[in-house]
């Protein structure tokens, strides 16, 4: 990526895996270190299986999450990456997008609406 692209609070991103891909809006979330995927849309869209486990650490407490492979499409770019598996049934948000995507080219302008 050349050029940087600039994403909202929120944006669209496209995820792939086995059983097709599927569009969903992400949240962005610049204090997260690894981007984060629902367990349910994973199974759905057949990312693959768990690669290992990641000790996660927040507000909430700490708790190890399963890491997948998946490829994700945001603003036309094409990339792989690796996404924690977490419950995120309850939240609004099916996907987060964390820093280890946004250090590949990405600005965030909280007045972009997707």
């Amino acid at each position: 990526m050349s050029e940087k692209i600039i994403v909202g609070l929120t944006t669209q991103v496209i995820v792939h895996g086995k059983n097709g891909k599927k569009q969903v809006i992400a949240r962005i979330d610049t204090g997260a270190t690894k981007s984060s995927i629902d367990e349910k849309l994973a199974a759905e869209l057949g990312v693959g299986s768990e690669l290992r486990q990641v000790l996660i650490k927040s507000a909430h407490g700490s708790k190890h999450r399963g890491i997948v492979a998946l490829e994700m499409e945001i603003g036309g770019q094409l990339m792989k990456t690796e996404c924690t598996l977490a419950d995120r049934a309850h939240m609004k948000y099916k996907v987060l997008i964390g820093q280890n995507v946004l250090k590949r080219g990405f600005l965030i302008d909280p007045s972009k609406v997707d």
